[in-house]
């Protein structure tokens, strides 16, 4: 299996303590044919002196950049990325020591040029079990994933070339970019799963995007909105509208509640295009 080298990528802002788990958790896999990319978005922490911590490991390089958001992180990560698979690692999450091994060996069985799989999830310190709307699968999977991410960037491997064909991860969402790309792929093509679990996911802590943007369906709206049109399959078609129907609607309401005028009117021109 060595042939495959993966290239690995961690985006990291301000998160200088949890970033030795995600580094150590990379050091620590079985498999040992990779290079880790550490993305390090404009920091004011002592990032940097934690990541030289690691300098005797030749595999790892440092690279700091503007604060730009994850997204600029990642696809700056993906351009410097010499291995033909890509791999990524949010700086809060941990690998499991199997993680690559266990993708590596679907990637040699299968075509699939996307492979995700389980988590374990964490929040403060504590296991908590996932809901079924949270369940992951693989195949065709593109109508689950209209309703919320079911596909974790930690969990992902890829094909290098694929991340090409789509550009990459959106830098004009703040939130949701994981979303966005995750259905725009599984729109054109079926995905791999593993059902063990790969990584520990952790919650609760500061500094979550998820925890500084309550609306998130406000970037998932816009991301069904933009790739409507580009959507060969009509029933792919029907179900994002009646999705993004329904998340319009919530969102209207929770607008005219708060009184948010500025999303309400964005929102609502959403919506009468595609009644």
């Amino acid at each position: 299996m060595s042939e495959i080298l993966v290239s690995i990528i961690i985006p990291t802002f301000n998160r200088s303590q949890l970033l030795v788990r995600a580094i150590t958790s990379v050091i620590n896999q079985k498999y040992t044919n990779w290079e880790l990319i550490i993305v390090d978005d404009g920091s004011t922490d002592e990032t940097k002196e934690v990541v030289e911590k690691f300098q005797e490991v030749n595999k790892i390089s440092y690279f700091k950049i503007e604060n730009s958001g994850v997204s600029a992180a990642r696809n700056y990560g993906i351009k410097l990325a010499i291995g033909e698979w890509v791999a990524f690692l949010d700086s809060d999450d941990e690998w499991l020591p199997n993680k690559l091994s266990l993708q590596i060996e679907e990637v040699l069985k299968n075509n699939f040029r996307l492979i995700h799989g389980n988590e374990i999830w964490i929040r403060n310190g504590k296991r908590v079990n996932q809901k079924k709307i949270h369940e992951k699968s693989g195949g065709e999977i593109f109508k689950q994933c209209l309703h919320l991410c079911l596909i974790s960037p930690s969990a992902v491997i890829m094909k290098k070339e694929l991340l090409r064909e789509h550009n990459g991860f959106s830098e004009e969402f703040v939130v949701c970019e994981d979303y966005d790309l995750w259905l725009r792929v599984t729109a054109k093509e079926k995905v791999g799963f593993i059902n063990t679990p790969i990584i520990n996911k952790y919650g609760g802590h500061e500094g979550q995007l998820s925890q500084q943007y309550f609306a998130m369906d406000y970037w998932r709206v816009k991301s069904m909105f933009q790739i409507r049109e580009t959507l060969r399959r009509d029933d792919y078609r029907e179900q994002l509208v009646k999705v993004l129907k329904k998340k319009c609607n919530i969102l209207l309401n929770g607008y005219q509640k708060h009184q948010n005028i500025k999303n309400y009117q964005e929102i609502k021109e959403i919506l009468d295009q595609v009644t």
